[in-house]
């Protein structure tokens, strides 16, 4: 199988520029190809995951990778898929967020291979030298407006002409166009890919190597990921998830993955992991045969979790996961169960009702709201439905006291399977 055959059947394959050509070209050995990411943030997210696994793809099958930081680019910001303009970064935002994001980006590809080790560059080492009546001669003069208006990125937004785009944002698509250049000039790099969207600017630069030197290069545009309830993918209503975890937990990135609708789990499993095409097939037949079991879905949060953030993080969040389906608390971190604490309703409690024969569990459950009465307390413990820290309770007359914290600060109540209150105890 070439890079080109996994990445049609993982559907990773949405357009190129001359297949016929690139697949000649791929079958005579590797090629050098790039990929760019603006830092319009501190840290990347996960709609960044398939470019950025598209170069690692492409790495596996013996192929030259180049990630570039856009510290030029992005101090312009780039139009496609924007309706409105974006706010412009200072010089220190951007060096800022170059520096958070080439650690993430170093995650995903192998710097130290023997035969094909992959690239980091910043597109400002080439810039920073150009002058702007210069890069208006050496660039600009290779392509008219006409064509320039033509690019969706632009056209759409002159249409809107309460928007409109900005000259700023309108010669974006030429910094971008001068990268490939750059990049082929100095790396013999052919081929660049990306979203979808960026198919008017990978044009652009095809254009401007061939224009320039007079070489061949070619495109490849990668899908931009829907969900299947027509929401956009990566976005919560906590906001983006973020591979830092310093903007998203762990385990909030877990459960992003875990609480994945299932009309879209077995595209997410060929799009975000490095799971074989036997081991997916294997999830599909598991989740069309029981669903029910999520058998996919823990497959695609463990993967993807793991690919960012580590087998050890990955662990303790499947663990956090865990627990509120009702699994142990025997050894669990109190890192792993602060984690759910922000995911659950919490109260708050004296630690003086704890001391002494402490507080009666019906009182307890109904302070905090799981049950709307003493009585419809004693009728749930009798029941069976009432767990303190995941382990059920059954005698209604018991009290709750301090010897039952957990990490000498919280009980975990529940109610039926999925019905929890955390109780946080306060200093006297």
């Amino acid at each position: 199988m070439s890079i080109l055959d996994e990445l049609q059947w993982r559907g990773l394959h949405a357009d190129c520029t001359d297949l016929a050509g690139l697949t000649a070209r791929l079958n005579e050995g590797g090629i050098t190809l790039y990929c760019g990411f603006d830092p319009t943030a501190d840290s990347l997210h996960v709609g960044h995951l398939v470019p950025l696994l598209a170069l690692a793809r492409f790495q596996r099958f013996g192929h030259h990778p180049i990630a570039v930081a856009g510290g030029a680019t992005g101090s312009i910001g780039d139009p496609s898929g924007k309706s409105a303009e974006r706010s412009l970064l200072t010089k220190e935002q951007i060096a800022a967020n170059v520096a958070a994001v080439r650690p993430q980006l170093e995650r995903f590809l192998d710097f130290k291979a023997a035969t094909n080790p992959a690239r980091l560059v910043d597109n400002a080492d080439w810039t920073a030298g150009v002058s702007y009546l210069d890069f208006l001669r050496d660039v600009g003069k290779h392509f008219t407006v006409n064509v320039m208006v033509a690019k969706e990125s632009v056209r759409a937004r002159m249409e809107d002409r309460e928007v409109g785009i900005s000259y700023t944002e309108f010669s974006y698509m030429l910094l971008q166009a001068f990268d490939f250049q750059q990049l082929h000039e100095a790396h013999n790099c052919q081929l660049q890919i990306g979203g979808s969207d960026q198919w008017g600017n990978i044009t652009m630069g095809i254009d401007l190597v061939r224009k320039k030197g007079g070489g061949h290069a070619f495109g490849l545009t990668l899908p931009l990921i829907t969900k299947a309830d027509g929401t956009k993918f990566g976005k919560t209503e906590a906001g983006a998830i973020w591979l830092d975890p310093k903007k998203t937990s762990v385990y909030r990135f877990y459960q992003f993955w875990i609480n994945t609708d299932d009309r879209d789990v077995i595209r997410y499993l060929k799009y975000f992991t490095f799971l074989d095409r036997a081991e997916i097939e294997a999830l599909e037949n598991a989740h069309t045969t029981n669903p029910g079991a999520r058998e996919a879905h823990r497959a695609l949060a463990q993967a993807a979790t793991e690919l960012i953030h580590g087998a050890d993080a990955a662990q303790e969040a499947q663990r956090a996961s865990a627990i509120l389906f009702g699994g142990g608390l025997d050894g669990i971190r109190e890192s792993t169960f602060n984690e759910i604490v922000g995911e659950v309703p919490t109260k708050e409690m004296s630690a003086e009702r704890l001391s002494g024969e402490g507080i009666p569990l019906v009182d307890l459950l109904t302070e905090s709201g799981l049950c709307s009465s003493k009585g419809q307390a004693r009728k749930d413990i009798q029941g069976g439905g009432i767990y303190l820290n995941n382990e059920r309770e059954s005698d209604f007359q018991r009290h709750v006291t301090s010897q039952s914290l957990l990490f000498g600060r919280h009980l975990l109540l529940r109610k039926g399977r999925r019905n929890y209150t955390v109780i946080t105890v306060c200093p006297a």
